[in-house]
């Protein structure tokens, strides 16, 4: 099967676990909802000057799915 770079990407998976599971683990709720809000503004930021414009679009989208994921998790203030 071929990497998926957006969704999947080989590199970022060590013994079964994917990075971002990880990083959800150790910073917990707020700290991931944190976290995720940098990657979405990266990606945004970078649009286009560093991979294509359509992969980074693709990894912005990608991001601010699983941010809207996190926050349907924590109650509202």
């Amino acid at each position: 099967m071929a990497d998926d770079v957006i969704n999947r990407p080989s590199h970022y998976t060590q013994g079964g676990v994917e990075c971002i599971d990880a990083i959800e683990a150790a910073l917990g709720p707020a700290g991931f909802i944190a976290f995720l809000r940098g990657q979405v503004i990266k990606y945004h930021w970078r649009l286009g000057l560093k991979d294509s414009a359509t992969q980074d679009a693709a990894k912005a989208h990608w991001y601010s799915t699983r941010l809207q994921t996190a926050l349907a998790a924590v109650p509202d203030p």
